[in-house]
């Protein structure tokens, strides 16, 4: 038997991702000539982690992107998408943008897409503090900071601790623009060759396609990785990140990818990069 190609792959420890990789993480799904090491750390770890190189394929913010396109490769697979809802600002009462401006921000990282949008927002002149994405309503609640930038499942469960909703991201690009608001994908390292490149996107369509598929199962699986989540609540988050466009962008996924990057570089926040090249 030949030796397996040994590949890192790196993703967060949250209920979506957990589901995504469910499969593979298991040991049902065949890996083919490819043997993955998972590496289970925060998003803005794995985009540093990113930039240094140091993963074969990682999930990444869209935000990174732009730093890192010359050395890695979009998978035209694994998105988490926003369709009319996404990162929020949250606070202790209701805030106009106005308000927010003024106000000190506690955020998730400078490379999160959630601070891209921010600063598409509020503009680039903010104050803001960064945090572990999973504290930051605690930080807010504690009066640490006026207001909090909130990803993941935060998003289904701020109300728990008596913050309020002043802006969806989601909603608000929806309106800007008509499109879903792209917040995070994998990427996978050129350097690897494009027929391998190509391989290993297959596998990870393959391994979000069987996840949808055994649903139930997958969603269990990744409860492990649910903070404050019952099960219901999981399959809801999951719902929200693993659905059509994280098995493939589609036309209207790759505009929106493309048309936050061109409006991240327009105010100087990010290199240009457009158009982007997607691994199909």
């Amino acid at each position: 038997m030949a030796e397996k190609m040994h590949l890192t792959l790196g993703h967060s420890p949250d209920p979506d991702d957990a589901f995504m990789f469910y499969g593979l993480a298991t040991g049902q799904l065949d890996s083919g000539p490819y043997e993955f090491t998972h590496i289970l750390q925060d998003i803005q770890t794995l985009n540093e982690r990113c930039m240094r190189q140091e993963l074969d394929i990682t999930a990444i913010s869209l935000h990174a992107y732009p730093y890192v396109s010359a050395n890695y490769a979009l998978m035209g697979c694994g998105c988490s998408m926003g369709d009319n809802y996404g990162p929020m600002i949250v606070a202790r009462k209701p805030m106009d943008l106005a308000a927010l401006k003024k106000c000190h921000i506690a955020i998730p990282g400078k490379l999160t897409t959630a601070f891209l949008g921010l600063q598409l927002l509020l503009g680039k002149d903010l104050t803001v503090s960064v945090h572990p994405f999973d504290e930051i309503l605690n930080v807010v609640a504690r009066g640490e900071a006026d207001a909090g930038l909130i990803i993941h499942e935060g998003q289904l469960t701020f109300q728990n601790q008596g913050l309020v909703c002043c802006v969806d991201l989601g909603q608000w690009w929806m309106k800007e623009t008509g499109l879903p608001m792209p917040l995070g994908g994998n990427v996978i390292r050129r350097s690897l060759g494009d027929a391998h490149v190509r391989a290993v996107t297959k596998i990870v369509r393959t391994s979000i396609e069987f996840s949808l598929a055994q649903r139930e199962k997958a969603v269990r699986h990744s409860l492990q990785y649910a903070r404050d989540m019952n099960e219901g609540l999981a399959d809801k988050f999951v719902g929200m990140y693993v659905n059509k466009w994280t098995i493939d962008y589609g036309p209207r996924g790759r505009a929106a990818v493309n048309k936050l990057m061109d409006a991240g570089a327009a105010i100087g926040v990010i290199p240009q990069c457009t158009p982007v090249a997607f691994v199909d």
